[in-house]
């Protein structure tokens, strides 16, 4: 009996197949960003995104004023703000801009805009209003977004605030006015203030975890998982959508040995770890094709075929014998996700690079205790 399995016996066709299948599910989630030059939208996205908006896919020129970048999961609209001098009024050049957009296919379509504007600024323009207006008729969800808001900490309470220029103008976006007083209304759902840094241009920012917590919110309910995917601030939401994938493919292993496998059977467990693997890959937005060759996916199988299946494993746990039954294959998909997941997670935080993976993978194949958890675990839920 061979304890490890040959790589040239392992079929990478379902782990390719897995990646295209769940990018399709997913989706991409659209996104438009509205505002100024020098307003801070690049750094928003890259905040938010981890992506240089220079550098997401492809730029597409759309029209003037207009890009559209992406990528699998993400699409971005980058929007101009009003243009000074233009001879047609803001509201209908936005316009003329979102009718552009709605030429386009339906996965380019928008579902959540930011509204950007500098925490400084007194107060929204005419031309804001107009423009957000236009948006609200579109209905389209709107986020005001107030950028580069310089935070202070109180020494005591260590609370953070805002200057009082900025208090002001929050308290005026609550109860808009216009320049005779009048109240106007402004169709945006919710004012978040922002930073990417602080005022030296060091540290995380802040106000970024309450932006993609209320753009989840008013994102469309089967876009929802397209942007937990793009974004990259929220960890545990990776994990919610990767623990069934973990968990279907426990089940499927373990009927697969519904009768019995001897150990050198165990390659038959292999598409099954290899298609779960692929669609936790995609909910760690990881292209795997930069990461792993075709030759490299293949010693992956063999590693999780062979090394996690060796019969020296499989004798240790209590009653398998020298075959692989459905505990046993149950309980070895499920640690092999969890250690998958984990290493997805390590890249996910810049913990290990991306072209680092083939190597790394061999510290995260499940060992005799991992599996032996996975086992407990399972009988405690039964």
């Amino acid at each position: 009996m061979t304890d490890e399995i040959e790589p040239s016996n392992i079929d990478e066709t379902p782990f390719i197949e897995g990646t295209a299948n769940a990018k399709s599910r997913y989706g991409r989630f659209n996104l438009a960003v509205i505002g100024g030059t020098g307003v801070g939208k690049s750094s928003l996205i890259n905040a938010v995104f981890g992506r240089d908006l220079a550098k997401v896919g492809k730029g597409l020129p759309v029209t003037r004023g207009v890009q559209y970048y992406s990528d699998d999961s993400l699409g971005i609209w980058d929007i101009e703000g009003f243009e000074i001098g233009s001879t047609v009024p803001p509201g209908e050049q936005l316009r003329g801009h979102l009718e552009e957009i709605a030429r386009h296919p339906k996965d380019q379509q928008i579902s959540v805009v930011w509204y950007c504007v500098k925490s400084n600024d007194d107060r929204l323009t005419p031309a804001d209003v107009a423009m957000i207006g236009e948006l609200s008729r579109a209905r389209l969800p709107v986020i005001l977004v107030l950028t580069k808001v310089d935070w202070s900490k109180n020494p005591i309470t260590g609370q953070r605030g805002v200057s009082k220029s900025v208090e002001e103008f929050v308290d005026w976006l609550e109860n808009p006015v216009d320049e005779n007083g009048q109240p106007i209304s402004i169709g945006y759902e919710r004012v978040i203030l922002t930073s990417t840094s602080d005022k030296h241009g060091k540290g995380k920012g802040h106000g970024l975890g309450e932006l993609v917590a209320e753009t989840l919110t008013l994102s469309p309910e089967d876009e929802k998982d397209a942007f937990r995917i793009a974004q990259r601030l929220n960890l545990p939401w990776k994990r919610e959508l990767a623990r069934p994938i973990i968990n279907a493919a426990t089940v499927a292993a373990a009927g697969a040995a519904a009768v019995p496998l001897p150990v050198a059977d165990a390659v038959t467990l292999a598409p099954i770890q290899l298609g779960m693997m692929a669609r936790i890959s995609v909910i760690y937005d990881i292209e795997m094709k930069t990461a792993l060759s075709t030759s490299a996916l293949a010693n992956l199988g063999a590693q999780l075929a062979g090394r996690a299946l060796a019969s020296s494993l499989i004798k240790l746990i209590p009653g398998a014998g020298s075959v692989i039954n459905a505990g046993v294959a149950g309980a070895l998909t499920g640690a092999t996700g969890e250690g998958w997941l984990r290493l997805c997670e390590q890249v996910y935080t810049g913990k290990i690079d991306l072209d680092q993976m083939n190597e790394a993978w061999g510290d995260y194949v499940p060992g005799f205790l991992d599996v032996i958890r996975k086992m407990a675990t399972q009988r405690l839920g039964k």
